[in-house]
């Protein structure tokens, strides 16, 4: 292993839970069956490498990461990553030009994913519109907001917006369970015992969001001493206690 590869390692072992056991494929895509299930057609796009200027509008966890991260792993488009809340119009620039000297010299498409893409003002949304038009780019915009009042029309007009809803129990309780099968991504390593109903109650406290439920279950199990023979029980009280202790919040002196 270089270092280059033991830095990648390192980065993802030190990740989040729910960054570390990302699905990668369309098939370990748990939820929105209605948009991304067999035969759906944004799924026949994606894997047909023919995909459109998207919309993908839903509430936190519910998957428009993931899916755009399976994209960029499926295209073979070159796929820039842009987040409207730390980056501006200097930087669409920069990644606009690239993209133009990939399809003149190249003919390479370029998929641009905007996380959060509501943040930008109506100015800086017409900064796409040249682009989305001559395909230059084909844009992934990512919003919790609802794109009809916070997307300019011209550009929602040159996109389709598939609607993510909240993750079905049965979905969530899939998603934690596979944790505990994943020795190298996820908790697979821990000799965890859960008392009855702890997830049902993980999955009511998250309402719909995985990465909730994953982070208060990490949480729970790296919180949680194991007994003698290694074993981390984690009870209702367990996920009471770091619960409490997440939500916690903080006046500006730092009291509570």
């Amino acid at each position: 292993m270089d270092l280059f590869e033991n830095y990648e390692k390192n980065k993802m072992n030190n990740a989040p839970l729910a960054d570390r056991i990302r699905p990668e494929r369309l098939e370990d895509f748990l939820g929105q069956e209605k948009i991304i299930g067999p035969g759906k057609p944004l799924r026949k796009a994606i894997e047909k490498d023919e995909l459109q200027s998207i919309i993908l509008w839903g509430p936190p966890g519910s998957g428009k990461t993931t899916l755009a991260r399976i994209i960029a792993k499926i295209t073979k488009s070159h796929f820039v990553s842009f987040s409207a809340v730390v980056a501006g119009v200097p930087v669409l620039r920069k990644i606009i030009k690239a993209a133009q000297d990939r399809r003149r010299y190249y003919n390479q498409k370029t998929v641009l994913f905007v996380d959060e893409i509501h943040r930008f003002n109506k100015a800086q949304q017409d900064a796409f519109l040249p682009y989305v038009e001559d395909g230059t780019i084909v844009l992934i915009g990512a919003t919790t907001e609802n794109p009809s009042f916070e997307v300019i029309s011209p550009l929602l007009s040159r996109s389709t917006v598939y609607i993510l809803e909240p993750l079905s129990p049965e979905d969530l309780k899939n998603i934690l369970e596979k944790t505990f099968l994943d020795k190298e991504k996820g908790l697979g390593k821990y000799k965890v015992k859960l008392e009855p109903k702890v997830l049902d109650f993980i999955i009511e406290l998250a309402y719909g969001d995985a990465r909730i439920a994953l982070n208060i279950l990490e949480f729970a199990v790296m919180t949680t001493k194991p007994d003698t023979q290694g074993i981390r029980t984690i009870t209702l009280k367990t996920i009471e206690e770091v619960v409490q202790k997440r939500c916690l919040r903080y006046d500006k002196t730092g009291e509570i």
